[in-house]
């Protein structure tokens, strides 16, 4: 079963920096459960009993909640490589937070919290770095959401377009980036509809603010840019 899906477990940034050989070693002592799931079939439900932390390991899923109007919101789309439960493994919480349904056929692994932060019998040094890896994943969580807040915080779209926009330009050091979101997922964090998003970007693009082609952004003009955050 390890063997199958340890090319996946490499490029997960939970097992990054761990070889091959010592993540079959590690997998040793955590004892994670593997489990398989039909199209459709939900691998975690909000409500029940919490079971580790999740990693798809193959499919894709989707990470959804209901609304008080009993309206389902998807909260995000995972494929394999991608955790789930992170966010309350070491939280006082004990069930899931939000639904996990298989999209296709799937296999999840999930690795009990106990395995993670006990003494490992064996002293592996690797193990230290899974504890990191765990660390940073959820801090960037965090400073993401606090990001996301500052977003909500100003009136108009094309505001919060140009202020996310302006913290990749920032974090990049270049005006010409490639976006690790794709539409969907950005306008969802900026909590803004994609077809609105979209028609905003185009005229940010007939005002001669930005170019783009795809996933690809030109800012032209970074001062019209930060005079739009006062909008």
């Amino acid at each position: 079963m390890i063997n199958d899906y340890v090319e996946v477990m490499k490029k997960a940034p939970l097992f990054r920096d761990i070889a091959s050989d010592d993540l079959k070693a590690m997998l040793g002592c955590l004892k994670p459960v593997y489990k398989s799931y039909r199209r459709h079939e939900f691998i975690t439900l909000a409500g029940e009993p919490f079971t580790g932390i999740g990693l798809l390991l193959e499919g894709e899923a989707s990470i959804s909640k209901e609304t008080l109007a009993g309206d389902r919101v998807v909260l995000n789309l995972i494929v394999p490589g991608d955790m789930f439960g992170e966010i309350i493994a070491f939280s006082g919480e004990s069930v899931w937070p939000a639904n996990v349904q298989a999209l296709e056929e799937s296999m999840a692994m999930f690795l009990p919290r106990e395995g993670i932060v006990s003494p490992c019998m064996r002293t592996c040094p690797f193990h230290r770095t899974l504890i990191q890896n765990l660390l940073m994943i959820v801090s960037d969580r965090a400073l993401m959401l606090n990001k996301k807040l500052e977003y909500l915080t100003i009136r108009s779209m094309r505001g919060r377009i140009c202020a996310f926009l302006l913290d990749q330009y920032k974090k990049r050091g270049t005006t010409t980036f490639t976006l690790d979101m794709n539409r969907n997922e950005m306008a969802d964090f900026l909590n803004v509809s994609r077809p609105s998003m979209s028609r905003e970007l185009g005229r940010m693009r007939e005002d001669g603010l930005i170019d783009f082609h795809l996933s690809t952004v030109r800012i032209l003009d970074l001062e019209a840019m930060m005079q739009a955050l006062a909008v």
